[in-house]
């Protein structure tokens, strides 16, 4: 195993600036490509986020310090986003992104520290059964990442049609 809360911590505390410089300032075209119908653009990638800062990790976290296995946690609508889209800017979006974890890396900590053995509790997912803390935060990181590579990966696909040959040499666009 090699997950380590600070490491964690490292990667939840840096997401936010990675997509304000990432996505902040770009035209339209970067920020609402997609890879098809059904799939998400970096706009709906930052309100998926979002939703999960406000809905997922922390809440399920502390419903395993507080309840433990006796009841799972309620399921995370990974889709939730999609029906209360804002008509927000792409920088109100991550500013709120920003805020919303900023926040929850704090109550991390509190949470973390309080409780010796607080990274073992387990508690009940409604889908995969026992989960353990360290599990949930190792997901949350990871889930991230996921998204920034998402993200970067469609950008990448827009201009497929538009390197030639390079193509070969490129690996994101390797499928």
């Amino acid at each position: 195993m090699n997950f380590t809360l600070n490491e964690a911590i490292e990667v939840l505390e840096r997401t936010p600036r990675t997509m304000q410089h990432f996505l902040s300032g770009l035209s339209p075209g970067w920020l609402h490509c997609h890879e098809g119908e059904g799939t998400w653009n970096a706009v709906e990638v930052v309100d998926h986020l979002i939703e999960g800062e406000n809905t997922n990790w922390i809440p399920r976290l502390e419903w395993i310090l507080q309840e433990g296995e006796g009841r799972p946690f309620p399921p995370f609508d990974r889709y939730a986003h999609m029906n209360e889209q804002k008509d927000s800017t792409i920088e109100k979006k991550l500013t709120d992104f920003t805020q919303i974890r900023e926040k929850n890396v704090a109550r991390l900590r509190v949470l973390m520290n309080d409780e010796g053995d607080a990274l073992e509790r387990t508690g009940t997912h409604p889908a995969f059964g026992t989960v353990k803390a360290r599990e949930l935060i190792s997901t949350w990181t990871l889930h991230d990442l996921t998204h920034i590579a998402q993200i970067v990966r469609v950008m990448a696909e827009r201009y497929r049609a538009d390197v030639g040959p390079w193509v070969e040499y490129l690996g994101i666009l390797k499928k």
